[in-house]
């Protein structure tokens, strides 16, 4: 298909799109398309104005904001919740709004953690993000024990995807407790929770999901899945902004536990500001809070979750996203595949995730180029292009344009003035 073809395609689909109209809510660098909604979401609208409410609140209410602001300070995490539990399939008392995502991983180790003498080891894999790895580490030296005898890692057989068969097949008898990615952050490969739940289950292990890379843009039934636990980032497809408060699930069945990190936060309401020294745990998910929130974090996440919900959920946003997705690996199979471009992302539309991964040798010097061209990528160590088109902000307009620019920046060799640095990112 030639480019004037592919745009004239694209124009199409975005005046049927149901969710255009929700483009002109979102702020971004000026004059680019911006594809790297998978590391850092645009600003939005509500996001920006549930900030400057709660800025207003303190500046007229001070203290007073923890009781008397619009949605009380003091409840804010849990009001949260219950916006975000519709996306991963979960009770508003089983999500929690707190910490950062390698915290929360933390948290969720010393909560549900229980090693004996034959079942000591923590699953994970070579792909996954490495602050899990490291999270997990280290919580096993906390424990006494060698990381390197009891934390295994399943092996890729590609470089790029995980094959479950091979993540079942490690849930051993020693195993204890698995933690794996939902999406892989390089590939985009979406794995199949439901089912490693069942097989985890079936061997009495406990197993939950790093779900950084598919909240926001991909559906989960967390709860009627069985997963254990999961935890999240949301400055990446739910727009809360850099940094922004993290997120964790537990499910009902684990709420009887204590705190593995117990904190005066994670006190239910109504004894928190008791001071005793008794920890006196919230019901569900909630007691795994520790510090005081940090609200001026929280408010821009219960702001952008507010065009989730106007858009009708997460499923409106799936569907979009799988098109967007399978119009680039289109347009790339077609312009890019003839100039060294592989596509690794998984092309079955249940198998992958909200972004799509072109490996080519001169990735970093390319990426740097599309940056140049007014094309916002992302780059992953050692030769992926990552593209993400979001559905709340994205057009099939801005994939053809990233694909010709592309496409443009390769045939004449344009990235050729820019250094090599394949160990940076973008």
């Amino acid at each position: 298909m030639p480019f004037a073809q592919a745009r004239a395609r694209a124009a199409a689909l975005d005046r049927a799109d149901p969710l255009a109209r929700f483009r002109t809510e979102f702020e971004g660098p000026a004059g680019q398309i911006y594809l790297d909604g998978n590391s850092l979401g645009l600003l939005s609208r509500p996001a920006e104005a549930a900030l400057q409410r709660v800025l207003g609140e303190w500046r007229t209410l001070g203290i007073g904001g923890w009781t008397e602001a619009a949605t009380p300070w003091v409840s804010l995490c849990e009001t949260v919740a219950g916006q975000l539990a519709p996306l991963v399939g979960a009770a508003a008392d089983e999500v929690g709004v707190t910490g950062s995502t390698t915290g929360n991983l933390h948290q969720l180790l010393a909560t549900l953690y229980r090693p004996e003498a034959a079942r000591r080891v923590i699953l994970g894999d070579e792909l996954n993000f490495p602050s899990d790895a490291h999270a997990i580490a280290s919580h096993l030296r906390l424990r006494g024990l060698d990381p390197a005898a009891h934390y295994r890692e399943v092996r890729s057989r590609d470089g790029r995807t995980l094959d479950e068969d091979d993540l079942i097949a490690a849930f051993t008898p020693d195993v204890q407790l698995a933690v794996l990615p939902a999406v892989l952050f390089t590939s985009g490969q979406l794995l199949d929770v439901a089912r490693l739940t069942r097989e985890a289950h079936a061997r009495g292990i406990v197993i939950g999901f790093d779900c950084s890379h598919s909240i926001g843009a991909v559906p989960h039934a967390l709860a009627a899945g069985g997963a254990d636990f999961a935890f999240w980032c949301s400055y990446k497809y739910l727009n809360a902004g850099p940094g922004a408060v993290g997120g964790l699930y537990l499910h009902r069945r684990h709420h009887p536990r204590s705190p593995g990190l117990a904190g005066w936060w994670g006190v239910a309401l109504e004894r928190r500001f008791a001071m005793s020294h008794t920890h006196e745990p919230a019901a569900g998910a909630p007691a795994l809070h520790v510090g005081t929130p940090p609200i001026l974090s929280v408010a821009p996440l219960q702001g952008a979750l507010e065009l989730f919900a106007a858009a009708g959920g997460i499923t409106p946003l799936r569907e979009k996203s799988l098109a967007l997705t399978a119009w680039l690996i289109e347009l790339a199979d077609m312009h890019l595949a003839p100039l060294g471009f592989t596509v690794v992302t998984p092309r079955a539309p249940g198998r992958r995730g909200g972004h799509v991964s072109l490996a080519h040798p001169e990735a970093w010097r390319i990426c740097q180029a599309l940056k140049a061209a007014g094309v916002v990528p992302d780059f992953r160590p050692p030769d992926v292009v990552r593209l993400a088109p979001v559905a709340l902000y994205n057009s099939y307009t801005d994939c053809v344009a990233a694909v010709e620019r592309l496409r443009h920046i390769v045939t004449a060799r344009a990235f050729e003035k820019f250094p090599a640095a394949r160990d940076s990112v973008t």
